[in-house]
Order: structure tokens, then sequence, then C-alpha cells
């Protein structure tokens, strides 16, 4: 399968948001793929000798159903299947994993369970793991350009337990039944 060139661009660098439960795939030099993960997972994927990657973004471990983006296992399937499409070699393909933050106190560790999934997936697919920022307890903005797999990261303090939630200081009653 021959994947042309892209055609040169007129108007800078293209940044494209991935968000939860999406992936994207690209050959162009120009691209950078960015999103924000606190518990979620991305998985950055590249050929570096074809020059194209992918990210993915996916929230559980596991799981199936009507929103199977969501999970672990199909959002590295889709991804991989796409990097092949644009002409990636699978024995050649590089990762990077980013994510997997445990915000906040009073919730399950989801973030170290797709930590874990991630690191598994990889292992057995035999897709070495070259780079990887994981856990901690902040969330992270990520930029990754596939085509030569660089990656950066910027941890982000706008999320903590005090400011997630506020409570309400007053009960409210609304048809007879009361909120807090």
């Amino acid at each position: 399968m021959m994947v042309s060139a892209p055609p040169p661009r007129t108007s800078g660098p293209s940044r494209v948001l991935v968000v939860q439960g999406d992936h994207r795939v690209s050959a162009d030099p120009e691209t950078a793929l960015i999103t924000v993960l606190g518990s979620c997972v991305a998985a950055c994927l590249y050929d570096p000798l074809r020059g194209v990657g992918g990210m993915n973004h996916f929230l559980l471990a596991d799981g199936d159903g009507e929103e199977a983006m969501r999970y672990g296992a199909y959002a590295m399937e889709v991804l991989i299947n796409d990097l092949l499409k644009i002409g990636a070699s699978r024995e050649r393909l590089q990762a990077k994993l980013f994510g997997g933050a445990k915000i906040m106190d009073r919730l399950n560790d989801i973030g170290a369970e797709n930590v874990t999934f991630a690191r598994k997936f990889l292992s057995t697919e035999g897709i070495p793991l070259v780079g990887e920022s994981l856990g901690g307890r902040r969330a992270r903005r990520v930029e990754f350009w596939p085509v030569g797999g660089r990656a950066r990261q910027r941890e982000v303090d706008q999320f903590s337990e005090t400011r997630a939630a506020r409570p309400v200081q007053h009960p409210v009653v609304v048809d007879e039944i009361e909120l807090f």
C-alpha cells in the first residue's frame, strides 16, 4: 500500500485535539496531537521508519458494549489498525504512555488499572515501550508529534479534590425532595 506525502501546508502547524474515547493518526510532519489526561491513559504509537503515528485516549481498562472506544483493548486495536492503513509496520511500532493519575483520594484507583492494562497490552503485542509518564497525583497536558515520535507534557494543576466538588451549604427542597 503506497501512501502519498501530505500536500504542503500553507497555514502553519496543525494541532489536533484527541478527546476521551477518541484516537487520531497522522503522517503529516506539521501535526501535533494533543490531549489532557487525569486517570485516563493515552497511548502514542509510531513507526519511526515510515514516519507515521497516532494517539488514543481511553477512560477504562476493561469493558465492551456500545461505548467500546472508552475501553483500552478496543482503543488500542483501532489505533493500531488505522496506523497500518496509513503505512505503519506492526513490527516497527514503538509506544509512549501518559496518564493514569490518581486525582482524588476518595475514588478507586482507575488510573493504576489503566496503566497496568496499557503496559500488559504492549508487552503481549510485542510493542516496545520507549517512554512513559504514568501515575502520580496531577493531570497532564500531552502533545505528541506522530511523524517523529516526539512527545512533551505539562502537569495541570487545575484538578484537585477541593476544587472538584463544592458542597452545598444549605439543603434545597424541590417538589418535596431534599437535595444536598
